[in-house]
């Protein structure tokens, strides 16, 4: 059979293949919009990161110490409201070893270790951890984490200054 000289089938073929480009564009655009968000969903939730809980019902201000490209760097101060969280590296973890120092700001209590490193009184970021009376800084023993290279861990701290638990 002919409509206008052309064989049906080639007629069907014609009004058909519109119809299904322009459905497929459109299920795979909806695809794609389902899989962008699935893709920020599961990234939210598998999120890596180094995190410090205040289980006190103080705040607390905390640094970190931890290997990095141009040396030893220690950085602070995060203030953690009583009964949160607080993250203080974002991603992935890079070192298998990083360091904790905080201080209870109400009572004064500290959460300290046997590993000296450097603090100023206000926020800070300082490469190195020799000298650090020389250069102007305080020293403070910081407690070590071996997070056995883990891509997140978090560190509670808890009423009694001192101890601690850490968790990945």
């Amino acid at each position: 059979m002919q409509i206008n000289g052309v064989p049906l089938e080639a007629v069907r073929a014609k009004t058909h293949r519109p119809f299904f480009s322009k459905a497929g564009g459109l299920f795979q655009a909806g695809l794609f919009l389902v899989a962008g968000f699935l893709a920020f969903s599961v990234a939210d939730e598998a999120r890596a990161d180094f995190r410090v809980c205040n289980g006190t019902q103080n705040l607390v201000g905390v640094a970190i110490g931890y290997r990095a490209k141009e040396g030893w760097v220690t950085e602070g101060w995060w203030q953690v409201p009583a009964t949160t969280c607080a993250t203080l590296i974002e991603g992935e973890l890079q070192s298998r070893y990083y360091y904790l120092y905080a201080e209870d700001a109400a009572r004064g209590g500290r959460w300290t270790g046997d590993v000296n490193m450097c603090v100023a009184e206000n926020e800070f970021k300082i490469t190195g951890v020799e000298d650090c009376f020389a250069r102007g800084f305080q020293r403070m023993g910081f407690k070590e984490y071996d997070t056995g290279r883990q891509g997140s861990w978090m560190v509670q701290l808890s009423d009694t200054p001192g101890t601690q638990e850490s968790q990945n």
